[in-house]
């Protein structure tokens, strides 16, 4: 009998000892989230604490932006190399196995540098991409070319709605500056009408997500939307299709939208207004391990830029009779760096 007891123990032993990383987290979606953490532009090769700073504000959902590796290659070995050497950090292990984590791409993980629909292994990066973020076989997003997504989360008094576009597989190629001294850094707008940001079948598809109830949706997109032009890739650079969203958010109607975004290695919040509608807020987090060393101007920012690394969060509450968002973008050190709090009912119409 002792001899039971005790390998019934080591049984018990061995099984608590088992390494968290063998568990990825997800919730129901009748769950309220009140917490949304998220953020972009993690190098495979650098530790990443931030992610244990993270994880003390206690979110239920982290998003990653986009660069969530620095992939940049079409050999599709060294994309799955890279994730690999993602997936073995025991601080991103921590994060999958304490939260649930969404993920979209941008042109680093998506597998080159700026790139849009003619990337020519857009496909098995896709399928790389799927894989490693362990999206369910029976998921739509495995039915439809490109990696665009949603999820709702709560009860429809309170439901959240998680919507994950792809700016890379559909996006048509920006215009250069070139030697154009009126446009400074790499691009310049493209006004032609033909041109595109999200593709017809996207753009279609996302309409009809805004017809669906939701309280509070938050679009992850992995460039800048609400920022002014400062010629690095953003939404900016395809002014008609930047605002083909804030029209498409006045006719359907859309209450709540809000952007979370990265990219650019820097924190800041921005605010766009929309005549006719309510303006379109966007939190941008970058980087998990990326910094930057100058600062742009932006007309539509609120607060001050953040440089160093950082993550943002949106928190709900819930308990309010108008719920109140709180926007944040924290540093390394659990520390505030943006702030700012708007009331549910200023983004309805």
């Amino acid at each position: 009998m002792n001899r039971f007891l005790i390998f019934f123990c080591l049984l018990i032993a061995t099984a608590c000892s088992s390494p968290k990383s063998s568990k990825v987290k997800s919730i129901k979606t009748k769950t309220t989230v009140s917490k949304i953490a998220f953020g972009s532009c993690s190098h495979e090769d650098k530790p990443q604490p931030i992610l244990n700073t993270v994880l003390t504000k206690q979110p239920e959902l982290f998003i990653y932006l986009g660069d969530n590796i620095y992939g940049d290659s079409r050999d599709m070995e060294v994309l799955k190399a890279k994730y690999a050497k993602l997936e073995a950090k025991k601080e991103f292990q921590n994060l999958r196995t304490d939260c649930m984590v969404l993920a979209t791409w941008d042109d680093h993980d998506y597998g080159e540098n700026d790139a849009g629909r003619h990337y020519p292994f857009k496909t098995e990066s896709k399928e790389i991409f799927l894989g490693f973020w362990e999206e369910p076989k029976k998921s739509d997003r495995r039915n439809h070319e490109g990696i665009y997504h949603s999820l709702l989360f709560g009860k429809e008094n309170q439901r959240v709605q998680i919507i994950l576009l792809d700016t890379r597989t559909f996006r048509d190629n920006l215009m250069l500056s070139g030697e154009d001294k009126k446009w400074k850094h790499d691009y310049k707008p493209n006004t032609n009408p033909d041109s595109t940001f999200l593709g017809e079948q996207q753009w279609q598809w996302l309409e009809n997500q805004f017809k669906i109830p939701a309280k509070v949706r938050i679009i992850a997109s992995s460039n800048q939307f609400s920022h002014e032009y400062n010629g690095y890739e953003s939404w900016t650079n395809v002014p008609h299709e930047q605002q083909k969203m804030l029209k498409l958010i006045k006719k359907t109607k859309a209450n709540g939208v809000v952007f979370i975004s990265g990219d650019v290695h820097w924190g800041e919040l921005s605010k766009m207004e929309n005549e006719g509608a309510y303006p379109i807020y966007d939190i941008t987090s970058s980087g998990i391990t990326e910094d930057w060393d100058s600062e742009e101007p932006n007309k539509n920012r609120i607060g001050s830029i953040v440089r160093e690394n950082n993550f943002g969060m949106i928190s709900i509450d819930w308990k309010q009779a108008d719920p109140e968002l709180t926007f944040h973008i924290f540093d390394i050190t659990g520390i505030a760096r943006v702030a700012y709090k708007v009331k549910l009912s200023a983004l309805t119409f």
